[in-house]
């Protein structure tokens, strides 16, 4: 997850993985450099912000960006990319140390804004 750290995935898995392999990969990775008594929420959420930071650095100075970032040069967008994907992987990691089954709790965090934000009704004449 920091720099040049890779999980090396086949091509197929990039498109379709879902968080409960990432979350297994992630653990994986952990485990084989020795790296989980690092791994405490403190630590995970901590490191999450800087990534975060990170993140928001890309846009600091750019204004409003159109959706698409069709004026982006594409080795700006795999910098995006690449630190979206950090924060992605230490809020699984994250989760997954709290006990979080994160998909579950994503799935009916949808459901309550649903019921607390209904659609607005569409006015008919």
């Amino acid at each position: 997850m920091g720099e040049g750290e890779e999980i090396h995935v086949a091509e197929d898995e990039r498109v379709n993985i879902s968080l409960k392999d990432l979350s297994k990969k992630l653990e994986d990775f952990a485990k084989a450099r020795d790296w989980e008594k690092y791994h405490s929420p403190r630590n995970l959420l901590l490191a999450m912000v800087g990534e975060v930071g990170e993140l928001s650095e890309i846009f600091q100075w750019r204004g409003e960006v159109d959706k698409g970032l069709p004026n982006w040069e594409e080795s700006d967008k795999e910098h995006l990319g690449e630190e979206l994907s950090d924060v992605l992987l230490y809020l699984i990691r994250l989760a997954d140390i709290c006990g979080i089954d994160l998909g579950d709790a994503a799935s009916k965090k949808i459901v309550k804004n649903a019921i607390k934000y209904p659609p607005k009704p569409k006015l008919s004449f």
